[in-house]
């Protein structure tokens, strides 16, 4: 996995997780990443600092957390006490936007549950119609849909409220 900076066409800056370099650029040609902020897909990748992690032993250690504006996401459905504490950790404007892009996928795709790699397979290789959808899969289901080639994204669905 690799972590990009990203720029939209109107200054708008956020990270995107990526399999490899080849996939940002394929999912970059075919304008399919959007700006959380303002939903343009004209970004471009954005100048970063590499990430250096203190740890025992002389190696770094890292905390990733995944982020995607998708075409297909794969959020935790429901709430729980470690997103709620996380959600109240995160900026206030963060945590609006990500109410915000919630709130546009719930609009947007449509909810599959538990059965989103099923979906998201079907979807892939034209078993089912070509159509935005959003559940939730294990990371090891989210693996495999990666090893295949499918594109999605996963999101942190953080509960709504104070």
């Amino acid at each position: 996995m690799i972590l990009y900076r990203l720029r939209c066409a109107k200054g708008h800056e956020f990270d995107s997780w990526f399999k490899d370099g080849k996939t940002y650029e394929r999912q970059e040609k075919r304008s399919l990443i959007g700006c959380p902020a303002c939903g343009s897909a004209k970004v471009v990748r954005a100048p970063m600092a590499p990430r250096i992690g203190k740890g025992g032993q002389g190696r770094g250690e890292r905390v990733e957390a995944p982020v995607e504006a998708p075409t297909q996401t794969a959020p935790a459905p429901a709430p729980d006490p470690q997103m709620a504490a996380l959600a109240q950790a995160i900026p206030k404007e963060m945590r609006e936007t990500l109410l915000k892009l919630r709130e546009q996928v719930e609009k947007n795709l449509e909810p599959v549950g538990e059965k989103f790699a099923e979906e998201a397979r079907k979807i892939h290789y034209g078993e089912s119609d070509k159509r935005g959808i959003y559940g939730q899969t294990t990371d090891e289901e989210a693996e495999a849909l990666a090893d295949e080639g499918i594109e999605f994204g996963r999101l942190p669905w953080i509960p709504r409220g104070n």
